[in-house]
């Protein structure tokens, strides 16, 4: 019997114009049967915190008094076999030839979407995708990106997909992992500094993924997998 997935996809620096040259794309996925214990977890170690189930996880919010709370999302994250995590990383999207591929940026967007997805399902079970809302047109790019990606695996009657749709990170625990995995990604490869808590949980995944963070990981790797691809096919 096939067994189901949530996937929760999140991204940072996406825009085209927002002057910053890098973009990360990120899914956290768990079976479905496990997603409401790990919510649950998230909970409890937000209460631990003296935080309220309401408190939306951030990698925007990490900061020196919220550092251990972070520290053990992210060994729930890494001790639970039942989530993983996928990252693609664009270290300059100002390299991008949208016209050479007769694309606008959107639509180039959806495209990485499908690139980030496609290792990640597998006809043999079933997926529901949840997008963090992007924009008021968020459902019906949610709707193609599902055609997309069970065409990819002939799955032209919609069966594997079961579902994508747009929510809202403070309706998901998981999507707010997916938040904080992504932002510590981005963090790194834009080289900032200045925040020590943060520079902490970079080392954090660092430690626990044994691999430079930022940089393309085994091809196969389950837990914590990252593709840094480059425009124009450079290194």
């Amino acid at each position: 019997m096939a067994e189901t997935y949530n996937v929760y996809l999140d991204e940072s620096c996406h825009l085209e114009h927002d002057q910053i040259p890098v973009m990360v794309l990120g899914a956290v996925w768990c079976p479905l049967d496990a997603t409401p214990q790990i919510s649950r977890r998230v909970q409890e170690i937000k209460r631990d915190h003296g935080l309220p189930p309401e408190f939306e996880i951030k990698w925007v919010k990490v900061s020196p008094g919220g550092q251990k709370l972070y520290l053990d999302l992210l060994n729930l994250f890494f001790d639970d076999d039942d989530l993983h995590f996928r990252g693609i990383v664009i270290p300059d999207k100002s390299l991008l030839d949208h016209s050479r591929y007769s694309q606008d940026h959107d639509q180039w967007y959806y495209k990485m979407c499908f690139t980030l997805l496609e290792p990640i399902v597998s006809p043999r079970e079933r997926y529901c995708i949840y997008l963090d809302i992007k924009d008021t047109h968020s459902a019906v790019k949610g709707r193609k990106l599902r055609e997309v990606l069970c065409n990819s695996r002939y799955d032209f009657g919609c069966r594997m997909i079961e579902r994508v749709q747009p929510i809202r990170s403070e309706e998901s625990p998981v999507l707010q992992l997916a938040d904080l995995l992504i932002g510590a990604l981005a963090h790194r490869v834009r080289g900032l500094q200045g925040s020590e808590a943060k520079q902490r949980v970079i080392e954090r995944i660092q430690e626990r993924t044994h691999w430079p963070l930022g940089t393309t990981t085994w091809l196969r790797e389950p837990k914590f997998n990252v593709l840094r691809w480059q425009a124009g096919g450079g290194p």
